[in-house]
Protein backbone atom coordinates (compact mmCIF):
# COMPACT_ATOMS: atom_id res chain seq x y z
CA UNK A 1 0.00 0.00 0.00
CA UNK A 2 1.51 2.97 -0.42
CA UNK A 3 1.98 6.62 1.41
CA UNK A 4 -0.24 8.30 -0.43
CA UNK A 5 -3.01 6.09 0.38
CA UNK A 6 -2.22 5.09 3.97
CA UNK A 7 -2.31 8.58 4.25
CA UNK A 8 -5.78 8.81 2.85
CA UNK A 9 -7.03 5.91 5.52
CA UNK A 10 -8.23 7.25 8.98
CA UNK A 11 -6.36 6.20 11.75
CA UNK A 12 -9.41 5.00 13.58
CA UNK A 13 -9.10 2.16 11.06
CA UNK A 14 -5.61 1.49 11.41
CA UNK A 15 -5.71 1.15 14.85
CA UNK A 16 -8.46 -1.50 14.49
CA UNK A 17 -6.36 -3.54 11.70
CA UNK A 18 -3.41 -3.32 14.29
CA UNK A 19 -5.55 -4.63 16.82
CA UNK A 20 -6.65 -7.56 14.74
CA UNK A 21 -3.40 -8.65 13.30
CA UNK A 22 -2.69 -11.98 15.03
CA UNK A 23 -0.51 -12.46 17.85
CA UNK A 24 1.49 -15.71 19.40
CA UNK A 25 -0.43 -17.79 21.05
CA UNK A 26 0.66 -18.61 25.24
CA UNK A 27 -0.70 -21.78 25.08
CA UNK A 28 1.95 -22.44 22.38
CA UNK A 29 4.92 -21.46 24.09
CA UNK A 30 4.08 -23.24 27.21
CA UNK A 31 3.90 -26.19 25.26
CA UNK A 32 7.27 -25.66 23.55
CA UNK A 33 8.73 -25.18 27.11
CA UNK A 34 7.07 -28.39 28.52
CA UNK A 35 8.30 -30.61 25.50
CA UNK A 36 11.72 -29.13 26.57
CA UNK A 37 11.61 -30.31 29.95
CA UNK A 38 10.07 -32.94 29.09
CA UNK A 39 13.05 -34.08 26.73
CA UNK A 40 15.69 -32.89 29.46
CA UNK A 41 13.84 -35.22 32.35
CA UNK A 42 14.24 -37.99 29.53
CA UNK A 43 17.64 -37.86 28.90
CA UNK A 44 18.59 -37.43 32.80
CA UNK A 45 16.72 -40.81 33.63
CA UNK A 46 18.62 -42.62 30.89
CA UNK A 47 21.47 -41.19 32.38
CA UNK A 48 20.71 -42.45 36.25
CA UNK A 49 19.54 -45.75 34.87
CA UNK A 50 22.69 -46.32 32.86
CA UNK A 51 25.23 -45.20 35.89
CA UNK A 52 22.51 -47.16 38.25
CA UNK A 53 23.26 -50.31 35.86
CA UNK A 54 27.01 -49.59 36.05
CA UNK A 55 26.81 -49.17 39.42
CA UNK A 56 24.87 -52.93 40.35
CA UNK A 57 27.33 -53.87 37.62
CA UNK A 58 30.50 -52.75 39.61
CA UNK A 59 28.82 -54.25 42.63
CA UNK A 60 27.79 -57.48 41.31
CA UNK A 61 31.59 -58.11 40.52
CA UNK A 62 32.91 -56.67 43.84
CA UNK A 63 30.79 -59.36 45.29
CA UNK A 64 31.57 -62.10 43.63
CA UNK A 65 35.26 -61.06 44.26
CA UNK A 66 34.80 -61.10 47.95
CA UNK A 67 32.90 -64.35 47.45
CA UNK A 68 35.65 -66.17 46.06
CA UNK A 69 37.95 -64.43 48.27
CA UNK A 70 36.39 -66.14 51.06
CA UNK A 71 35.66 -69.54 49.61
CA UNK A 72 39.40 -69.34 48.91
CA UNK A 73 40.45 -68.62 52.46
CA UNK A 74 37.73 -71.01 53.56
CA UNK A 75 39.52 -73.87 51.75
CA UNK A 76 42.58 -72.91 53.29
CA UNK A 77 41.34 -72.64 56.94
CA UNK A 78 39.91 -76.20 56.93
CA UNK A 79 42.71 -77.52 55.57
CA UNK A 80 45.14 -76.61 57.90
CA UNK A 81 42.34 -77.56 60.36
CA UNK A 82 42.34 -81.05 58.74
CA UNK A 83 46.28 -80.35 59.21
CA UNK A 84 46.35 -80.03 62.59
CA UNK A 85 43.51 -82.74 63.30
CA UNK A 86 45.99 -85.38 61.95
CA UNK A 87 49.27 -84.09 63.53
CA UNK A 88 47.53 -84.40 66.98
CA UNK A 89 46.11 -87.90 66.41
CA UNK A 90 49.38 -88.90 65.25
CA UNK A 91 51.19 -87.51 68.31
CA UNK A 92 48.75 -88.94 70.24
CA UNK A 93 49.15 -92.24 69.22
CA UNK A 94 52.85 -92.27 69.19
CA UNK A 95 52.86 -90.85 72.96
CA UNK A 96 50.25 -93.69 73.94
CA UNK A 97 53.03 -96.33 71.93
CA UNK A 98 55.81 -94.82 73.98
CA UNK A 99 54.01 -94.45 77.10
CA UNK A 100 53.09 -98.02 76.81
CA UNK A 101 56.73 -98.98 75.86
CA UNK A 102 58.19 -97.17 78.57
CA UNK A 103 55.60 -99.15 80.88
CA UNK A 104 56.31 -102.41 79.42
CA UNK A 105 60.05 -101.51 79.96
CA UNK A 106 59.97 -100.94 83.29
CA UNK A 107 57.96 -103.82 84.28
CA UNK A 108 60.60 -105.94 82.67
CA UNK A 109 63.39 -104.16 84.23
CA UNK A 110 62.12 -104.77 87.19
CA UNK A 111 61.03 -108.41 87.15
CA UNK A 112 64.52 -109.41 86.10
CA UNK A 113 65.49 -108.22 89.83
CA UNK A 114 63.65 -110.76 90.95
CA UNK A 115 63.93 -113.82 89.06
CA UNK A 116 67.10 -114.64 90.68
CA UNK A 117 64.80 -115.47 93.30
CA UNK A 118 62.72 -117.69 90.83
CA UNK A 119 65.44 -119.89 90.38
CA UNK A 120 66.71 -119.94 93.64
CA UNK A 121 63.35 -121.49 94.64
CA UNK A 122 62.98 -123.99 91.95
CA UNK A 123 66.77 -125.04 92.69
CA UNK A 124 65.37 -125.64 96.76
CA UNK A 125 62.44 -127.52 95.34
CA UNK A 126 64.75 -129.81 93.00
CA UNK A 127 66.87 -130.92 96.42
CA UNK A 128 65.52 -134.06 97.63
CA UNK A 129 64.49 -133.23 101.70
CA UNK A 130 62.83 -135.15 104.75
CA UNK A 131 61.45 -132.30 106.00
CA UNK A 132 58.30 -131.84 104.26
CA UNK A 133 57.07 -128.69 106.76
CA UNK A 134 60.77 -127.06 105.01
CA UNK A 135 59.36 -128.28 101.19
CA UNK A 136 55.69 -127.44 102.12
CA UNK A 137 56.72 -123.93 102.74
CA UNK A 138 58.73 -123.43 99.82
CA UNK A 139 56.42 -124.69 97.66
CA UNK A 140 53.73 -121.89 98.76
CA UNK A 141 56.46 -119.04 98.57
CA UNK A 142 57.33 -120.45 95.31
CA UNK A 143 53.44 -120.20 94.47
CA UNK A 144 52.86 -116.93 95.34
CA UNK A 145 56.03 -115.40 93.89
CA UNK A 146 54.42 -116.73 90.40
CA UNK A 147 51.41 -115.18 91.51
CA UNK A 148 52.77 -112.26 91.49
CA UNK A 149 54.60 -112.61 88.03
CA UNK A 150 51.67 -113.36 86.58
CA UNK A 151 49.97 -110.56 87.85
CA UNK A 152 52.53 -108.39 86.36
CA UNK A 153 51.77 -110.06 83.06
CA UNK A 154 54.98 -111.85 83.31
CA UNK A 155 54.82 -115.86 82.86
CA UNK A 156 57.86 -118.71 82.25
CA UNK A 157 57.92 -120.50 78.40
CA UNK A 158 58.35 -124.40 78.45
CA UNK A 159 61.73 -125.39 76.16
CA UNK A 160 62.32 -128.80 77.60
CA UNK A 161 61.79 -130.92 74.58
CA UNK A 162 61.16 -128.46 72.28
CA UNK A 163 63.37 -127.66 68.85
CA UNK A 164 65.77 -124.96 69.94
CA UNK A 165 64.58 -121.51 68.89
CA UNK A 166 67.12 -118.71 68.51
CA UNK A 167 64.82 -116.34 69.87
CA UNK A 168 63.84 -117.93 73.15
CA UNK A 169 66.83 -120.16 73.71
CA UNK A 170 70.28 -119.26 74.86
CA UNK A 171 72.46 -122.59 73.89
CA UNK A 172 75.57 -123.09 76.31
CA UNK A 173 76.14 -126.92 76.40
CA UNK A 174 75.87 -129.02 72.74
CA UNK A 175 75.70 -132.82 73.24
CA UNK A 176 75.59 -135.49 70.68
CA UNK A 177 72.49 -138.47 71.13
CA UNK A 178 70.57 -140.44 68.79
CA UNK A 179 67.59 -140.89 70.37
CA UNK A 180 67.18 -137.47 70.58
CA UNK A 181 66.12 -135.49 67.79
CA UNK A 182 67.82 -132.72 65.97
CA UNK A 183 68.60 -129.56 67.82
CA UNK A 184 66.34 -130.51 71.00
CA UNK A 185 66.38 -129.41 73.94
CA UNK A 186 67.87 -132.19 76.31
CA UNK A 187 67.86 -130.03 79.57
CA UNK A 188 67.28 -126.21 80.79
CA UNK A 189 69.62 -124.31 82.91
CA UNK A 190 67.75 -121.98 83.31
CA UNK A 191 63.85 -120.71 82.75
CA UNK A 192 62.95 -118.22 80.17
CA UNK A 193 60.30 -115.77 80.62
CA UNK A 194 57.86 -113.23 78.58
CA UNK A 195 56.18 -110.32 79.05
CA UNK A 196 53.00 -110.88 76.97
CA UNK A 197 55.23 -111.65 73.63
CA UNK A 198 58.30 -109.63 74.55
CA UNK A 199 60.67 -112.12 75.69
CA UNK A 200 62.43 -110.40 78.88
CA UNK A 201 65.02 -113.57 79.75
CA UNK A 202 66.29 -116.44 77.28
CA UNK A 203 65.93 -120.00 78.19
CA UNK A 204 70.07 -121.29 79.33
CA UNK A 205 69.53 -125.08 77.36
CA UNK A 206 71.38 -127.65 76.49
CA UNK A 207 70.68 -128.93 73.18
CA UNK A 208 71.16 -132.48 71.20
CA UNK A 209 72.86 -133.43 67.78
Amino acid sequence: MSEEVKDQIPETQQETAAESAPEESPAAEEKEVSTEAEEKAEKKEKKEKKFGRKKDEDRSAELETAKAAFEKEKAAMNDKYLRLMAEYDNYRRRSQKEKEALYTDVRSETALKFLPIYDDLERALRQPTEDEAYRKGVEMIMTQFTATLEKLGITPFESLGETFDPALHNAVMHVDDEEKGENEIVEVFQKGFKLGDKVIRFAMVKVAN
